[in-house]
């Protein structure tokens, strides 16, 4: 079976390189910072298309399904595809396709062309995450927990600047205003030119044939890694069906509880996602210094208390509580997708794009599903129920441990 070398290691395991090329990590996190502020848009202004358009939460939900299936169906296969023929400046195409999905949101008028707006964007998200997430790696100077967490904290910041700058541009100039945003698009595919550029020049370095990830093959069995990632893909929807909830209810929940306005429901959104972004940053280097399994298994399990009084206690303490589900649910992503890399070496994309792509699709399906049943009960209910999704977290304690694994590849190399 081929093997994708690791450019960031020799053949003895050392570093090829000395660091990470902080440059390009900094390039590509800020590409994502400005793809997932586009991304973010979207569930910060439901508020004003639903009084504008006059929609339920069912219509709500399937604004987020169209946005989010988009980018699920497309990214394994733009992953797959990558893997087999990596494209430079694919990710430049795809920031062009969400330019082109925020241009035609601004000037929606009807619940149809919204859906297909935020398809749009959804596609352009499925085309940009698989080889950006390979360029990350690509840059990583072995540092792959590191350099996962520096790129996703760019995206978890832009989707924490989404409702902000929907409070304090969109609210009180109105749809419209959108196509402001179309800037942020086109400074990403300016970005994204340029890392296109360093990505074409790296592949054409001198690559070494083997590599430490590529032994791992021999060391887990097929059966073992079915049924790792089997695990990790239920973790998946555990954490992203109860981030649909955060994500596209939240702002509804406080608003209905403690009659907030809708500015200072989004600004509580934002505190929320800001929790996100550092809860992201912090658990790619867990990973890499305690172990990805041990970092998963807390980040999934470790947030049940929070989740379980978030519905129950008063504003004060329903904001703390979202701080720390922000902080220690998002440490998990990272970790998850480096574990699941080294468990199947040469597959960066084509993991890339099944976790973003899968993480996307329950994201959208739970903003579906649970918008119906707000619309059947409450938003209440909706958040009592979700709170106890975190337990599936339990099953982290059934994933190998590939630190240990990887250390026993290096010794017999």
């Amino acid at each position: 079976m081929a093997v994708e070398a690791d450019t960031s290691q020799n053949v003895t395991g050392g570093m090829k390189r000395s660091g990470a090329v902080i440059g390009i990590l900094s390039a590509i996190s800020l590409s994502h910072l400005l793809n997932d502020t586009i991304q973010s848009l979207v569930p910060a202004i439901y508020p004003v298309l639903k009084n504008e358009f006059h929609l339920d939460f069912g219509q709500i939900g399937l604004i987020t399904l169209a946005f989010n299936l988009t980018a699920s169906l497309l990214q394994p296969a733009v992953g797959l595809y990558t893997d087999r023929h990596p494209q430079p400046f694919s990710l430049a195409v795809g920031m062009s396709v969400t330019l082109s999905g925020v241009v035609l949101l601004s000037q929606a008028h009807s619940f149809w062309m919204i859906v297909l707006a935020v398809a749009l964007i959804g596609t352009g998200s499925a085309i940009f995450h698989p080889e950006s997430s390979r360029v990350a790696r690509m840059a990583s100077g072995g540092r792959h927990g590191f350099a996962q967490s520096f790129f996703q904290v760019g995206g978890n910041v832009g989707s924490s600047l989404g409702p902000l700058l929907a409070a304090f541009i969109v609210l009180p100039y109105g749809q419209p205003s959108l196509a402001w945003f179309s800037l942020i698009a086109v400074t990403g595919i300016i970005v994204l030119m340029r890392v296109g550029v360093w990505y074409r020049k790296e592949r054409r370095r001198p690559k070494p044939a083997v590599s430490v990830a590529a032994g791992m093959e021999a060391v887990f069995s097929r059966g073992t890694v079915a049924r790792a990632i089997g695990i990790l893909i239920v973790l998946i929807f555990s954490k992203y069906f109860y981030m649909a909830s955060m994500g596209s209810y939240y702002t509804f929940f406080i608003i209905e509880k403690f009659g907030v306005s809708v500015r200072d429901a989004q600004l509580y959104l934002f505190v929320f996602l800001g929790a996100v972004a550092l809860g992201t940053f912090v658990g790619g280097p867990m990973g890499d210094r305690f172990g990805r399994k041990y970092v998963i298994w807390f980040s999934i399990l470790g947030v049940v208390p929070f989740t379980l009084i978030l519905p129950h206690v008063n504003l004060f303490w329903t904001v703390a509580s979202s701080v720390a589900i922000g902080i220690i649910l998002a440490s998990a992503f990272s970790s998850i997708l480096v574990y699941a890399q080294e468990l199947m070496p040469g597959k960066v994309g084509t993991i890339s794009g099944l976790f973003f792509g899968f993480a996307f699709g329950m994201g959208g399906l739970g903003a579906a599903v649970l918008g119906q049943l707000a619309d059947l009960t409450s938003i209440r209910f909706v958040f009592n129920l979700c709170a106890f999704l975190p337990l599936l977290g339990i099953l982290a304690a059934f994933l190998p441990d590939t630190r240990k694994k990887t250390a026993k590849v290096v010794k017999d190399q």
